[in-house]
């Protein structure tokens, strides 16, 4: 494929984005509305249930104890650049700084309100008063301005769930060449899973742009060696051999070439924000010794943790068969194996396992998950959108700042 001869005009196509006041731009306007503690997560998910045809989505933290990377997690999924409004449900007592996440959201310039179920009087005149809430808040919303917004604007993520033997060499490669038009299109692209890199320390930390970040990308994946080799379980599920892959060696190969070619311009962890066009490695696994349990054997956790750095959409690759998309970026599923997709074609947004059967090359598969993407951004609906999927998770974890060689430029 000649990239020269794509890129260029792909650079000019340009789609109407929701402009937010810090100048970021949404390619969704959803309200969110948000459970600070599980006790409220009924009365919240009642209060959304209302607006099954509205764009509302529900989301929340299940714990009741204050945790930092849950706090900040949220403050940056509220503050997202998809999230139009949001309404909080608090039961009351938990340990969640509402107060300062009203405040955070209110000074972005979003309309945001809380409902405090023990002080408005229990569930039924809770769910009252948030229902009023969302229905002028959902006109309110239809009003943000649009701005003209073009590939260089976009944050991509990608991960890679329920793989099998063909995830590695179909799905997987050919989202790397979409990374590829990504970066040279001065987007940024995002990919993650240091506990299956193990094993390909150097050759990763051949592609940083710096000697710093190289030592940088090595620790990371230390890291997680060290992190499973404790927990005595590393990231792979017994779906995983069922579907041909017969080591945590082959899987990394695998979902390492979903990050394609490109140099690798830095680290960050769950939310922080590329500040430059490039290519980022995440480093989901937590810092310290294992307090919470099992830190990426979760997709769902890894896709909420992308978009909290964020994420627009993410490009999600299966081979076994994967259906989940997410509450708040839309997530593109790239089927790896063609027998799954037969079976699941409501699900999968492309179908790579046509590489297999030689009927197209990585590089087709490659622009047409690309194409995909600039479609999506331009408001078409992925697969998962249009069944209403809305998974998330937000966990506790325990995560330390990135050093100054983790991000260059």
């Amino acid at each position: 494929m000649d990239l020269k001869k794509i890129i260029p005009e792909k650079e000019t196509i340009n789609w109407q984005g929701y402009l937010r006041e810090d100048g970021r731009k949404g390619i969704r306007n959803y309200l969110l509305v948000v459970y600070l503690v599980e006790c409220a997560h009924h009365v919240a998910r009642q209060i959304a249930d209302q607006f099954k045809d509205e764009p509302v989505q529900l989301i929340g933290f299940t714990g009741c104890y204050p945790n930092a990377y849950a706090d900040r997690m949220m403050n940056a999924l509220c503050t997202h650049p998809n999230t139009g409004g949001v309404l909080l449900v608090s039961l009351g007592c938990e340990s969640f700084n509402r107060k300062k996440l009203e405040e955070n959201i209110s000074a972005s310039g979003r309309p945001v309100h809380t409902v405090v179920i023990q002080e408005a009087g229990g569930s039924r005149k809770t769910i009252e008063e948030g229902t009023a809430w969302v229905k002028t808040a959902l006109s309110e919303i239809e009003t943000v301005p649009r701005a003209l917004m073009s590939v260089h604007e976009l944050i991509v993520g990608t991960v890679c769930g329920g793989s099998d033997a063909t995830s590695g060499i179909t799905a997987n490669p050919a989202v790397g060449r979409a990374f590829n038009q990504l970066v040279s299109a001065n987007a940024i692209a995002i990919f993650e899973e240091t506990g299956e890199m193990i094993g390909l320390e150097e050759i990763m930390s051949s592609r940083a742009i710096t000697p710093q970040l190289a030592a940088e990308l090595k620790k990371s994946v230390e890291k997680a060696a060290r992190y499973y080799t404790l927990m005595g379980h590393g990231s792979f599920a017994p779906g995983n051999a069922d579907g041909g892959l017969t080591t945590i060696e082959e899987k990394s190969m695998g979902a390492y070439c979903k990050s394609g070619d490109s140099p690798i311009s830095g680290l960050i962890k769950p939310g922080d924000r590329p500040a430059q066009p490039g290519l980022y490695l995440m480093d989901v696994v937590p810092d310290g010794d294992p307090k919470f349990g099992f830190p990426n054997i979760n997709d769902t956790v890894e896709i909420i943790e992308m978009i909290a750095s964020g994420c627009h959409m993410i490009l999600f690759t299966t081979g076994r068969g994967s259906v989940v998309g997410s509450a708040i970026s839309p997530v593109i599923k790239i089927c790896a194996n063609p027998v799954t997709y037969e079976r699941m074609q409501d699900d999968m947004d492309i179908n790579a396992g046509d590489i297999l059967y030689g009927k197209a090359t990585i590089d087709q598969v490659g622009e047409e998950i690309y194409d995909r993407i600039l479609a999506v951004a331009a408001g078409k609906s992925t697969c998962s959108e249009e069944l209403g999927h809305q998974e998330f998770i937000l966990t506790y974890k325990t995560f330390t700042p990135i050093g100054p060689g983790c991000l260059p430029v």
